[in-house]
């Protein structure tokens, strides 16, 4: 049993909470409305606010190079969430035909489900952060131990209908067990980084993941505006690679 006091419990039950929270809106996000809308907002909008909480918070400073490499990653998420469209969309929408109104309202339920994915995402980051550089909690045993209360947690969902979760786990248990590893791997990863550089910067870099979100989301779902979406993930990329000569 980690030898934590009420402090760091109460940081790794809140991690824990709003990770839950976070995929539940996520899923519903992905639900009513496009991947390539709902995840690369979310995506965007979570390290932004990050960073704007980690320099008002955590009182870190950001060069130049930095702040374009921010611009950067909220100017891809705003192509790749469609922005364009939207905003030409609302100054027409009184002329719209029933497809593309429903097309609007589609893109319009991503952008409020990736907003609010986005703010789960700050908030879990911003809590994990402050965790591990300031209270210097172990990453690897600090999700270890949020892991586990979030099983706690969802195990009554799981057993309120066990034959259907069993009838999933025979049909995907490779997937599953695919992201129940590389996730916390790739995290953790991130909890280091998080301890030895600033958060500011830390949290915009995990974004490379929206260029091969756009791609997939384009070409094997069959989502429109393909090329645009690829543009805004490339205009990502090169925001992360400023980041990284911060």
């Amino acid at each position: 049993m980690p030898q934590w006091g009420i402090g760091e419990w109460g940081f790794v039950l809140g991690s824990a909470l709003l990770r839950i929270l976070y995929f539940v809106v996520l899923l519903r996000g992905y639900r009513a409305a496009d991947l390539t809308v709902v995840y690369p907002l979310a995506r965007g909008t979570g390290p932004l606010l990050s960073s704007l909480v980690a320099l008002l918070w955590l009182g870190e400073s950001l060069s130049v190079i930095g702040g374009l490499g921010i611009a950067g990653v909220v100017g891809g998420v705003f192509l790749i969430a469609g922005g364009p469209q939207l905003m030409a969309d609302w100054r027409r929408i009184e002329r719209m035909t029933q497809a593309q109104l429903t097309a609007q309202r589609l893109r319009s339920a991503g952008l409020r489900y990736g907003l609010l994915t986005g703010v789960l995402i700050a908030s879990y980051t911003v809590v994990d952060g402050y965790a591990v550089k300031v209270l210097l909690m172990a990453p690897i045993l600090m999700h270890y131990v949020e892991n586990v209360i979030r099983g706690v947690l969802l195990m009554p969902v799981l057993l309120r209908d066990r034959p259907t979760a069993w009838v999933l786990w025979r049909e995907q248990w490779k997937y599953a067990l695919i992201v129940g590893t590389v996730t916390p791997v790739s995290y953790v990863l991130v909890l280091y980084a998080m301890q030895t550089a600033p958060l500011s910067l830390i949290a915009p870099a995990r974004e490379v993941s929206m260029l091969f979100a756009a791609l997939i989301g384009g070409h094997l779902l069959g989502e429109g505006d393909r090329w645009l979406r690829v543009m805004g993930a490339l205009l990502i990329a090169c925001g992360v690679m400023m980041l990284g000569l911060a």
